[in-house]
This record gives C-alpha cells, sequence and structure tokens, in this order.
C-alpha cells in the first residue's frame, strides 16, 4: 500500500483545513487509516484513527476531539481528517498511515501501523 498525503498549507489561529490521504491497491476498506502529526523538536504524536472493515470504530486524541474529524470513503480510497478552530500548537507534519490488523487498543500507537505518507505540513499562525 503506497499513501499519498496532501491538502496542507498555512492557516490563521480559528481557521480550517482538510488534509487528504488517498491509498492505493484494492483492499482499502479493510484498513485501519490514521493520522499522526510530528512538531519539530518533539516525538510523533497520533490524531485519530478510523477502523476498516466497516465497523466504523474512530479515535481522537484529547488534544483535538471536538476539533478535527476522521472519515473514510473507500471507493475512493481516501481517509481525510477536518481540522477547524486550528491553534498554533496545531503546527506539525501530518502524516496518514495505515494497517491492515490492528487491536482496538493499540490502534493509536505509531509503531503498529505499517503503511506512512510522506507528510503535509501544516501551519497555524497566532
Amino acid at each position: 500500500v503506497q499513501l499519498q498525503a496532501s491538502g496542507g498549507g498555512l492557516v490563521q489561529t480559528g481557521g480550517s483545513l482538510r488534509l487528504s490521504c488517498v491509498a492505493s491497491g484494492r483492499t482499502f476498506s479493510r484498513y485501519w487509516m490514521a493520522w499522526f502529526r510530528q512538531a519539530p523538536g518533539k516525538e510523533r504524536e497520533f490524531v485519530a484513527t478510523i477502523s476498516g472493515y466497516g465497523r466504523s470504530t474512530i479515535k481522537y486524541s484529547d488534544s483535538v476531539k471536538g476539533r478535527f474529524t476522521i472519515s473514510r470513503d473507500n471507493a475512493k480510497n481516501t481517509v481525510s481528517l477536518q481540522m477547524n478552530n486550528l491553534k498554533p500548537e496545531d503546527t506539525a507534519v501530518y502524516y496518514c498511515a495505515g494497517d491492515q490488523s490492528l487491536i482496538v487498543g493499540r490502534a493509536t500507537i505509531a509503531v503498529e501501523y505499517d503503511y506512512w505518507g510522506q507528510g503535509t505540513l501544516v501551519t497555524v499562525s497566532s
């Protein structure tokens, strides 16, 4: 599976952006798909994840809950992250990730994901 993320950019505090990640392959619907982010000088952190197989399990980090929404369109092999009310602390490179078999309790852990996109930069100005 190859993942291609896009949609990053520069936005002011309180603004919105929508990230997209397109996956190759015919089994996309089976994959857990997630977004992680990495700010300069910090470790990669979990943002959101959505399960595959139509089970619609969704998790968010506490820092983005209520502001970000993850969704997927299996017909288009795409997972999206709608980011509203952006804050300067949301500034980071955002990565999409995928894995076909995860335990729900470990779906927020980066090392559990086998496939990664190249990242897209989100900058939120104050």
